[in-house]
């Protein structure tokens, strides 16, 4: 029976086996990941195309296996900082563990409270999962906003919040480098996280689908 965290149909598997091997095989071993993070890796270079990421991704000790925890859980919410996270992740996948993806950029009082601060939507969206109780517990997904992941640092440090897992990848020159540093620097939350400029919700995607796979073939053994 094919996985549900496996392409659809058996060419698709090929292609994305295929894809898997030639990026296995150009780096060899030059890496120094664990076996259970080299899939996030691997498949974080199959979303870009990019081996830098080979070196630029960094892990919590604890990150793979809070990420699967949190996955096999059940029901664990996904809270990105942009619909492109919650447009990119696959519907099935997430459903088989009864997961669901929110973002609240866009709501009408997201902005007006942005507006009214002085701030950014990112960062009142984050407040707003917070106050909805959707954070704690959960897998937060930044791949766009580093004012989101900054406000969800400072909701970890100075409100106590306790998300299983953070994935920092936002990507851009204005504070992406120093939000991913920080959430890095802290260890009250196991995190997943890309260092410098580089970044994006494509990766951040990659990455969740890499622990969703990661969470099915735990559940096989």
């Amino acid at each position: 029976m094919t996985a549900i965290t496996e392409q659809l149909t058996a060419l698709g598997r090929a292609i994305e086996h295929d894809s898997f091997a030639i990026i296995d095989a150009e780096v060899g071993g030059a890496h120094c990941y664990a076996a259970s993070q080299w899939p996030v890796v691997r498949r974080i270079i199959h979303a870009s195309a990019d081996f830098e990421f080979n070196g630029l991704t960094f892990f919590h000790p604890e990150a793979i296996e809070a990420g699967i925890a949190a996955i096999r859980r059940g029901g664990t919410p996904v809270v990105a900082d942009v619909e492109m996270i919650c447009v990119g992740l696959s519907r099935p996948r997430l459903s088989h563990f009864g997961m669901t993806a929110h973002q609240f950029i866009a709501d009408e009082d997201v902005i007006a409270a942005a507006k009214a601060n002085g701030g950014t939507r990112a960062v009142e969206a984050m407040r707003k999962a917070h106050r909805l109780g959707l954070l704690e517990g959960s897998i937060v997904a930044v791949g766009n906003a580093p004012t989101a992941l900054i406000e969800v640092i400072r909701l970890i440090e100075e409100e106590g919040v306790r998300p299983a897992l953070v994935l920092g990848m936002p990507v851009g020159f204005v504070s992406a480098a120093e939000s991913k540093e920080r959430l890095m620097a802290q260890q009250e939350v196991p995190w997943i996280a890309i260092r410098g400029r580089k970044g994006g919700s494509t990766l951040v995607v990659a990455a969740l689908h890499a622990l969703l796979a990661l969470a099915e073939e735990e559940g096989d053994v």
